[in-house]
């Protein structure tokens, strides 16, 4: 798919144009009510883009509307990205899921684990790779309050200087303990910035080297990077929301001082999620830039098995590898943020749909996707043969619109 303005007749592809209408009158109503200030939406079937809308400002004080091209601040939409670089480096046999971390980055080997009682002990196993990409090492974020290793984090800045470099980070993240012995349970967590590493030192080139030659250059990609050029800063989106979280000491009084500061107000995320940083502000959790269409690029490249427009990135078989769901029963359902996902397993970066009903929404065994902190959300489902994207920027504090966008999308199915 080459994103053009050019919209499929959604009968061709089994879609109803009447259904599909609904997405916009429900996006337009987020925009009035004052959820959101900017949205844009994205839905194709069959390799056709059959709906593509925007709604509200870019920069709503300057009157600026959302334009196809916006680009936004897409958060954990990095991990499926950086998630799918890794596993390049995999096809060429640089390294297996098995293989302990520290056998590419020694610090991880005499990383220990922060007990309850506050002592330490050694990994009872080791940290392996695939660890990192389910969210199974050990490792948090200081944004979650569960665990004293936060605390840690938020002392060391791990999360909120944009000016260290991801060795930087990753090197001060070795030093510091784990929450939890590596397998032992699923959270959220830091992992895929040390995977972002790992493609550094496996590859010997930078994260942002690696990914604008093997997955933003074939795919034309070509308003995703770790930054954004001057001459295109007109098109970002301006955030809005409550205070930039990243940037505060993750207290719940904080929270609760934040949630009454204003309500989609515009916030400065420049500091934690610079533009004018891409040497420097590499990560793998966040900190890509991209479009509703660059990023369609990728998710079609995903449900077409590999490849774009000729443009092979990566095999169909490590892709069915990614997209299984690695946990073990007992550790479903994984929660995030409160929030129980029955009826989902995770693969490699991504969640994966195990059961439709438990899940309580429409879609297919088998579909996959992941959202960012910012108000983004893709997902891809094989089944269907269907991809569907959503962009906002509002920072934290409102439930993600992926349930409202993904009834909307199903119900227009229309074969």
């Amino acid at each position: 798919v080459e994103m053009s303005n050019e919209i499929e007749l959604p009968e061709n592809v089994g879609m109803s144009t009447q259904r599909l209408a609904r997405i916009g009158s429900v996006m337009q109503r987020y925009i009035d009510d004052g959820t959101v200030r900017g949205i844009s939406t994205m839905v194709m079937r069959k390799g056709k883009v059959v709906h593509a809308e925007q709604f509200g400002h870019r920069d709503a004080e300057a009157g600026l509307e959302i334009t196809p091209d916006t680009i936004f601040r897409i958060y954990s939409m990095t991990k499926p990205i950086v998630s799918t670089a890794l596993m390049l480096l995999h096809e060429e046999a640089a390294f297996q899921l098995q293989d302990p971390v520290a056998k590419y980055l020694p610090a991880f080997g005499a990383t220990q684990v922060l007990g309850a009682d506050g002592s330490l002990a050694p990994q009872a196993r080791p940290m392996e790779i695939r660890d990192l990409l389910t969210h199974t090492s050990g490792l948090t974020y200081d944004f979650m309050e569960d665990t004293p290793v936060g605390q840690l984090y938020r002392e060391a800045r791990i999360m909120n200087d944009a000016t260290r470099t991801l060795e930087a980070v990753i090197d001060a993240l070795a030093k510091i303990p784990l929450s939890s012995q590596p397998g032992s349970r699923w959270h959220y967590s830091l992992g895929i910035d040390v995977a972002a590493r790992l493609i550094e030192v496996l590859s010997g080139q930078s994260l942002g080297a690696f990914l604008a030659e093997r997955i933003f250059g074939p795919l034309g990609m070509t308003d995703t990077g770790f930054g954004v050029a001057d001459s295109n800063l007109n098109r970002l989106s301006a955030m809005y929301g409550l205070p930039d979280l990243i940037g505060l000491d993750h207290t719940g009084t904080k929270l609760a001082e934040a949630a009454l500061g204003g309500f989609n107000e515009r916030i400065d995320v420049s500091a934690t999620y610079p533009t004018g940083a891409p040497e420097v502000f590499v990560r793998g959790g966040l900190g890509l830039f991209s479009t509703i269409g660059d990023y369609a690029n990728f998710a079609q490249m995903l449900l077409n098995g590999g490849q774009l427009d000729g443009a092979r990135i990566i095999g169909r078989k490590t892709l069915e590898l990614m997209h299984a769901n690695h946990l073990p029963p007992e550790l479903l359902p994984w929660e995030v943020l409160g929030q129980n996902n029955e009826g989902l397993g995770f693969g490699l970066g991504s969640r994966v749909m195990m059961d439709v009903a438990a899940s309580a929404g429409p879609g297919s065994v088998g579909e996959y996707g992941w959202a960012g902190a910012a108000k983004t959300y893709y997902w891809v489902d094989p089944a269907e043969d269907l991809v569907g994207l959503f962009m906002a920027q509002y920072m934290t504090g409102v439930a993600l619109p992926d349930q409202a966008m993904r009834s909307l999308t199903y119900q227009a199915i229309d074969d």
